[in-house]
């Protein structure tokens, strides 16, 4: 048994460098927390400075990584065809093993605050849409895209988990401010996360039912089975689609019967995995559908709907217009702050070519806009 375990690690690993050596992926960290936190960024190929991308947060389970996270589950090709940043931060030790902190103690890591300061990093670097933010992940990576549906909705336009659940001490505290449209992909014979749950989760029916419900979904689901096209792989699936929730939000589930603790598709076994299809493209299916503004409630809006900035690209005089607007900050890619003033013009005829980002704060909140500078 443990020549075969030592020859699967050799493999595994061995597959992990091809991977890594073939991505355009970036290694940075930003300090949140009083620590330097890291992690891993793929950029498309289609990626273009001018145009904002949507981005993923794909969230690696307890013991896992984020290099794992990225090969298990290899977003890489549905990223460069559909255009979109993959991002897989790290999580913070808990003994040896990496984890995520999704409500199980508040004297451990703040991965919310950490989460929503990522976002607004790579977004002052690359220019994210951030309409189009969305987290998912595996195990505790998936518990830990519940607690952003719950505690981050301002600013995670869609969430799904694949093998995740909630933890009960979380459940009555979760109050979303805005609905938020769920995927869930789970496995009946999952041994590390049950389907049935335990006295420290939810079971998978009661987690799907808690966001039918906080979505004001029709409780009866449109049910298909999935096509039994590997016949091999000692499980099926059935999709439940939970459609006519508030402002068009649905929840969708995938229950794997008889399936493992693994993500269905991926390319490396781990349990019993399902090959009929694909949970990668699932998610970005289901991802691809929602905005942040969509989703978000009329007088959210409503704040920032007298806002313009003009012209854009620019080259001298930069025009902000807005009654609310109290003042302007221009950001450069490293993230300082370049400029700042209570002035609608602004002169960045003396600023270097390139993309920023201008922070424009209202009386209902702040906003964050791209700007090219010519």
């Amino acid at each position: 048994m443990r020549k075969i375990n030592l020859t699967f690690c050799a493999l595994f690993f061995s597959l992990l460098s091809a991977f890594a050596q073939n991505q355009t992926t970036l290694i940075d960290s930003i300090f949140s927390g009083n620590i330097y936190r890291n992690y891993r960024l793929y950029i498309p190929k289609k990626y273009d400075s001018s145009q904002a991308s949507s981005l993923i947060i794909d969230l690696h389970g307890y013991t896992s990584n984020a290099l794992q996270q990225q090969a298990y589950s290899n977003f890489k090709e549905i990223a460069d065809t559909a255009n979109f940043f993959v991002v897989y931060p790290n999580g913070t030790f808990y003994g040896q093993d990496r984890f995520w902190n999704a409500g199980i103690s508040p004297s451990l890591a703040n991965d919310v605050a950490f989460m929503s300061e990522l976002i607004d990093h790579i977004h002052l670097k690359y220019g994210i849409d951030l309409n189009r933010v969305y987290a998912c992940g595996m195990s505790n990576g998936g518990f830990m895209s519940h607690t952003l549906a719950c505690a981050l909705n301002t600013k995670i336009a869609a969430i799904a988990s694949v093998t995740g659940s909630m933890f009960t001490s979380q459940f009555n505290s979760c109050v979303p401010s805005r609905v938020v449209p769920v995927m869930q992909i789970q496995g009946t014979a999952d041994k590390t996360v049950p389907y049935a749950g335990n006295s420290a989760m939810l079971a998978t029916d009661t987690l799907v039912n808690f966001w039918v419900k906080k979505n004001n979904c029709n409780p009866n689901p449109v049910i298909d089975s999935v096509p039994d096209i590997d016949k091999a792989d000692s499980c099926k699936a059935v999709h439940y689609l939970y459609k006519d929730g508030m402002k068009g939000a649905t929840c969708e589930f995938y229950k794997i019967i008889g399936g493992g603790h693994s993500w269905p598709g991926a390319p490396f076994k781990i349990a019993v995995t399902n090959e009929d299809f694909n949970a990668s493209e699932k998610i970005w299916l289901f991802f691809r559908k929602y905005k942040l503004s969509d989703m978000a409630g009329v007088n959210e809006l409503m704040s920032y709907a007298d806002i313009s900035m003009y012209p854009n690209p620019c080259s001298d005089q930069l025009n902000v217009e807005g009654e609310t607007v109290r003042s302007i900050s221009i950001i450069d890619c490293t993230g300082k702050i370049v400029m700042s003033t209570a002035s609608k013009q602004v002169n960045i005829s003396s600023l270097a070519k390139g993309i920023y980002s201008v922070i424009v704060v209202s009386k209902g909140g702040q906003i964050v806009k791209r700007l090219v500078k010519l």
